[in-house]
This record gives C-alpha cells, sequence and structure tokens, in this order.
C-alpha cells in the first residue's frame, strides 16, 4: 500500500500555495512598480540557498465530502537563506493576497519569524508591505477567539530579538498597524524613496478618526520619515535595498554569542593622507568636512552611513579598519556647529547601544561644541536625551579609540568616552566647559561691557584665553595618549585594531544595562 495519493495532494497545495493571489494580483504588484514577497527573498538572497518553512500553510475551505473547494496561501512568507554565505532568516506579507494584511495562517507565520531567527541565532530580515488587522470577520460570535489567557505576549519576542540577533526591515510598499510596528523594531530600517509609506493609521482611518484627508505619500511618504527618525536609510528602488540590508549585515555578527566579522583587507594600514593636514581651517567659526576625514582614515569605501537626515549634526555608521568592523561617530559641523540636538541624541543613543549589543569597537571623531541651547532645544527635551546618550557611552563594555579632531566643549562631550577608550588628539583640537566665545561673553560681561572699545576688549579675552586652550598642555599632562599628526591617524588606529583583537574575542553573549534618562 502506497502513500502516493496523499503525497500527490500535498504537492498540490504546495504549488497552489506558491501561486500567491493568482496571475491577476501579481499583474497589479507589477504595475505599481513592486516586487511580489516571493521575487523580493530570490533578489535578496544568494541564488537557490531560500529553504521555505511552510510551505504548504493556507486557509483552505472544504465541502461536504472534505473536498478542497478554496484554497487561500498564507500571505506571509518566511525561511531560512543565505546572503554571502551566511544562513538568516527572512519573512514578508505577500500583498497580492488581501493587501498583506495578515489572514489566520499568514499571521502565524509572521509570528513565527522572529521565533526562528532567535532559536537558531541568526539574523532576521523583514521585507513589509501590509497592513495589520481588519474588521472583516471579527464580529462572527461563537468559536474560539483571541490568544489564550497563559500565552505569551506576541511582542515579547519582537522585543527580545533585539538584545540577541541583527534585525533588519525593508517597507517595500504601504506598510501600517502591526507591520509598521515591526519595521521600527530594528536595528536597520530602510524604504523604498518612490513606492513606500509607513503609517500607523493609512488615510480611510486618519480621515474618520480625525477629520483630516490625506495620501498615503502625504502621510507616511518618504519626504516624511527621511527626517523623522522612523527609517535610518532610504533607497532609490527595491535592488538598492536589498544591497543595503546586504551591507548592514556584512558589519555584524550572526548573533551576540559570536565575535565580529573580520576580513582581509587590501588597504594599507600606513597609509597617510596628506590632505588631513590641513582640512581642518585655522578659523575656528569655519566649517569642513567631517565626511572626507572618516572616508580618509577607515578602509577605502568601507563607510556605511545610517540615518543622515535625522539629527544631522550626528554622523554614525559602521566601516572597517584592517578588515575590522567598526562602528563610527562623528560631528558634522555643518549643522549646529556639531552641537547635540535632541534628535541628535537619540540617534547616538540607539547607535552607542546597537554596537554594544553586538561587540562592535567604536571609533569616534570629536567636534562637539556642546548641547544645543535656546528655546526649541528646551522644549524638544535635549538634555534629557543628551544624558541618556552620556548614559549609553559611560556603561558601554566595547573598545572605543577618539580622535579629537576639532572641538569639546560642555556636559555632551562627555557622550564620546567611554571606560578605557584610545585618545588621540589632534594640534587643532580645543576643548573646555564652554565654547570660547560663549564663555568670554559671560564670564567678562561687565568688563566688556565698560570697555572703550567693547569689541577689542572681547578679543583681547579671547585670544588670551585660546592660548591656555592649546591641546600641547594636555598632552604633556597625559590627559591623552597621544598628540598626533593628522595624517598618522590611520596607522595608529590599526595597531589599536591589533591590540583588541584579544578583547573582541572574549566579549560574546548578551550585554545588559539599567534604566537610562
Amino acid at each position: 500500500m502506497s502513500w502516493e495519493k496523499e503525497v500527490n495532494e500535498l504537492s498540490q497545495r504546495r504549488f497552489l500555495a506558491r501561486q500567491q493571489g493568482g496571475k491577476t494580483g501579481i499583474a497589479k504588484q507589477h504595475a505599481k512598480g513592486r516586487l511580489t514577497i516571493r521575487e523580493r527573498i530570490e533578489a535578496l538572497l544568494d541564488d537557490g540557498s531560500f529553504r521555505e518553512h511552510g510551505r504548504a500553510t493556507a486557509s483552505p475551505v472544504y465541502d461536504d465530502d472534505d473536498e478542497i473547494i478554496e484554497y487561500v496561501p498564507a500571505n506571509y512568507v518566511v525561511g531560512f537563506g543565505k546572503v554571502g554565505g551566511r544562513r538568516l532568516v527572512v519573512g514578508g506579507e505577500d500583498f497580492t493576497l488581501k493587501g498583506g494584511s495578515p489572514n489566520a495562517a499568514g499571521l502565524r507565520k509572521s509570528v513565527y519569524a522572529e521565533h526562528l531567527a532567535v532559536q537558531y541565532r541568526v539574523p532576521l530580515v523583514r521585507l513589509l508591505e501590509g497592513g495589520g488587522g481588519s474588521v472583516k470577520g471579527g464580529s462572527k460570535k461563537g468559536g474560539t477567539t483571541g490568544e489564550p489567557v497563559y500565552a505569551e505576549p506576541r511582542f515579547k519576542i519582537i522585543a527580545d530579538a533585539l538584545s540577541e540577533i541583527p534585525v533588519v526591515s525593508a517597507a517595500m510598499g504601504a506598510v501600517a498597524g502591526f507591520p509598521a510596528g515591526r519595521l521600527v523594531a530594528s536595528h536597520f530600517s530602510v524604504m523604498t524613496k518612490y513606492t513606500a509609506q509607513i503609517m500607523i493609521g493609512g488615510p480611510a482611518l486618519v480621515e474618520r478618526a480625525l477629520g483630516v484627508s490625506l495620501s498615503k505619500d502625504e502621510l507616511g511618504g518618504a519626504q516624511v520619515h527621511a527626517s523623522s527618525g522612523i527609517v535610518d536609510n532610504l533607497a532609490n528602488d527595491e535592488y538598492d535595498a536589498f544591497d543595503q540590508v546586504q551591507k548592514f549585515l556584512s558589519y555584524l555578527p550572526n548573533s551576540v554569542w559570536q565575535r565580529t566579522p573580520r576580513i582581509a583587507c587590501e588597504d594599507p594600514v600606513d597609509r597617510m593622507e596628506e590632505a588631513l593636514l590641513s582640512i581642518v581651517p585655522r578659523a575656528a567659526n569655519t566649517a569642513f568636512d567631517m565626511r572626507a576625514i572618516v572616508n580618509m582614515v577607515v578602509d577605502q569605501g568601507s563607510f556605511f552611513e545610517m540615518g543622515a537626515a535625522f539629527g544631522p549634526s550626528q554622523i554614525c555608521g559602521f566601516a572597517r579598519l584592517d578588515g575590522q568592523p567598526v562602528g563610527v561617530l562623528a560631528n558634522d559641523c555643518h549643522y549646529y556647529a556639531g552641537a547635540m540636538t535632541a534628535e541628535a541624541a537619540q540617534k547616538y543613543r540607539r547607535f552607542v547601544e546597537t554596537c554594544d549589543t553586538f561587540h562592535v569597537p567604536i571609533v569616534n571623531f570629536v567636534d562637539q561644541p556642546g548641547f544645543m541651547i535656546g528655546p526649541e532645544s528646551e522644549s524638544a527635551g535635549t538634555i534629557r536625551f543628551g544624558m541618556a546618550a552620556v548614559a549609553a557611552a559611560a556603561q558601554s563594555t566595547i573598545p572605543w579609540a577618539v580622535i579629537q579632531v576639532h572641538k569639546g566643549f560642555g556636559v555632551a562631550t562627555a557622550a564620546h568616552y567611554a571606560p578605557g577608550n584610545y585618545v588621540l588628539a589632534w594640534p587643532s583640537v580645543e576643548s573646555g566647559a564652554l565654547p570660547l566665545e560663549g564663555g568670554v561673553a559671560v564670564a567678562f560681561r561687565k568688563e566688556i561691557a565698560d570697555a572703550d572699545n567693547p569689541e577689542a576688549k572681547r578679543r583681547e579675552f579671547e585670544d588670551k584665553l585660546r592660548e591656555g586652550r592649546s591641546p600641547f598642555p594636555r598632552a604633556e599632562s597625559f590627559a591623552v595618549h597621544e598628540l598626533i599628526d593628522p595624517r598618522e591617524t590611520r596607522p595608529m588606529l590599526c595597531e589599536w585594531i591589533d591590540w583588541i583583537q584579544p578583547q573582541l574575542d572574549s566579549l560574546i553573549g548578551p550585554v545588559r544595562f539599567g534604566m537610562r534618562p
């Protein structure tokens, strides 16, 4: 006796499950310039590496003879795959079925995605396009409804995953409700510029609740979220989003139980860029290009910036030094002279916590004039977010290298230093309790006001005090490890990378920290 009949039925169910929303649904998806979930998974992963879980999962309808009369596939696809030979879990909504709003089978598979990645200690990539729950079918009486009272909250595994594995989310179309919540519960998120929107509630819900009529793009398009902090980066199209996902993952281990993946480096460790000698102007208030400094120091072509338009006075991203992944922090003096705003502080804290979680060492290029001041800064709660950033740095467990490039003033500067940091200073650095100009205006207000020539008196005080802010006395007092020629920055940092290898070998497992402001 054979089981051929049942096996044939299984094959038929698997075939039906792969039909998604049918030819019509797939055609509609393509007409809007978007790939289907299965096409996305294929484009992201190494060829032939996808191993789907729940290939026959569906919501079937049977007749009285137990024959299938309708077969609706689960509208969430999930499974293992590989990127660059490294295993991960990938999943996402099938928008061709019910607009991605989860059917019963799809919801169960979507909840499974985090469990699968955490169980096997591999990264999770979500390719999101869909809404949350629907009121359709929710008013029927009878039957079993809701989760049992003893079940763990559905969101617990989503929160737990952030402390154990790299989590990446990409918004490929309209993302609302539960999927939008999932998107922000990530270490890195990206949205396509022209086809994606991210919303708590869509236009119909907003109009009904608030009487405000807006399109999806007006509510949550790229022009909104480029600077909202909801996503880290924008992508020109879906393929650009896949490239960014792959690049982000290349800097991180598979889980907190592995060390960061160092690779071979062809960029000479003793490379010294002549342009670094003159890139910082002598005029204290003249802006310069901090990103150019970063790119001249790290392995060529390795800098991957995140969140450039949110809190733009703070630069965050990953790079490599002699093949070792590092987190890069730097100030952009083109925005508020590099001051730490409320948004910049939130970005800073989140990035430090990501590096600490996955044991990625940090290299910090400092040009910090302090917390942003003024009425807008006060109303934004800058000091609270700023002190949370300070706490994240002070409690981090990873190696830090600090390059004092230009300014270092006030309490905000404390966010740039961690226990055991390796401190290098450039001759261009100036530090103190307050920026010189503001400090003189406050401390010598009466003397300046009473002078025959207040402007000349102000300059006299500033010039005299600036002499005392030279980095040479700090180097002589061993307040920094070395005062260096800026051109020496890369060679010295690459040496430091070798020094910290034994420490990185021992830094594995979850990181714990307590409450922060």
